[in-house]
């Protein structure tokens, strides 16, 4: 799991990458197959982590990646630009996702994905972030799968709640409800576990 929470996309510090995104739609509207190609480039890694943690599964996890863009690629021109591409973005993924999911039955209950694992023996400091960043993600997937979903879009990737409602197609209000008892939900089960 990601230890920092990005930035909310509509801040202002973000808006040079809104820009940038508005501008590569366009080229590519315009013709510049490139342009999109670049789209993917900046937003395939961020998508590719949120869809694994939804499906749990590295190739189903890619394949859907893959779907995504196909599907961006297809509807460019239906993108208004009224939310981020990013934003817009991750509603495809999310929607093929838990598609996926309900098609396939499954859920796999891997605590770390396969990118995040340390690579070398870091002394205890890490061995101490590792586990309580296992403790962390087995505790997220205790949550019911809306409360999942809003603390995967609004934590790990940082996303506003007027973005997390949009991905989610809910009202903000219950994006905020349901990271609230998303949030008490997980204090309890990490306060049972010894999690201080």
């Amino acid at each position: 799991m990601h230890a920092v929470a990005r930035q909310p996309d509509d801040t202002a510090e973000n808006a040079p990458a809104r820009a940038e995104d508005l501008r590569l739609v366009e080229q590519f509207r315009a013709g510049d197959r490139r342009a999109f190609g670049e789209l993917v480039r900046r937003w395939q890694r961020p998508l590719y982590g949120l869809l694994w943690r939804i499906v749990r599964n590295e190739a189903d996890a890619r394949d859907l990646v893959q779907a995504t863009f196909l599907r961006a690629w297809t509807g460019a021109e239906g993108w208004r630009g009224e939310s981020s591409f990013r934003t817009w973005v991750y509603r495809i993924g999310v929607n093929l996702a838990l598609n996926h999911k309900r098609d396939r039955g499954r859920w796999l209950s891997a605590a770390v994905a396969p990118d995040e694992l340390p690579t070398e023996a870091t002394g205890l400091r890490r061995l101490v972030e590792a586990e309580t960043s296992q403790r962390m993600g087995q505790a997220v997937e205790t949550l019911p799968a809306r409360q999942k979903l809003v603390v995967e879009l609004r934590v790990y990737e940082g996303l506003s709640f007027r973005e997390v409602a949009e991905v989610v197609g809910s009202s903000e209000d219950a994006a905020k409800a349901n990271f609230h008892h998303a949030i008490k939900r997980l204090r309890d089960v990490l306060t049972e576990g010894g999690e201080a």
